[in-house]
């Protein structure tokens, strides 16, 4: 079992920033591929962001090229997510998650395994 616990969620202005972290505990992060995905009121899950075991290959949705890194430190046994020139739009409950799949990356919220809780991003205008 992993269990993943996601913070540096918050209030923030149009243009501003945040840094996500999932901290994980119980099994060593560099066996899994991880990915972040939002949840807006009255919205299904989307696909954000991923990175592989040794965060070398990254993909991201289109809306967030650009603005948003995703980064791992497996000594540390954590992804972060950086936030930049945030939008009203992004607001939403983010989600880190974790996959075992070894196939390439997947934006496909069945491909993961285990999930955080989640951490509130409100952007105002």
């Amino acid at each position: 079992q992993v269990q993943l616990v996601e913070t540096g969620g918050g209030l923030v202005q149009a243009g501003g920033s945040l840094r996500l972290s999932c901290a994980a505990s119980g099994r060593t992060l560099s066996n899994y591929a991880m990915g972040w995905f939002r949840q807006a009121p009255g919205k299904e899950r989307e696909f954000v962001s991923t990175i592989n075991w040794s965060g070398e290959m990254t993909y991201y949705r289109e809306f967030v090229k650009g603005r948003f890194t995703v980064s791992r430190d497996n000594a540390k046994n954590t992804v972060y997510l950086q936030m930049n020139s945030l939008k009203p739009e992004d607001t939403a409950v983010y989600y880190c998650a974790a996959s075992s799949r070894t196939s390439g990356l997947s934006t496909l919220v069945a491909h993961y395994d285990y999930w955080g809780q989640g951490t509130q991003v409100t952007v105002s205008s």
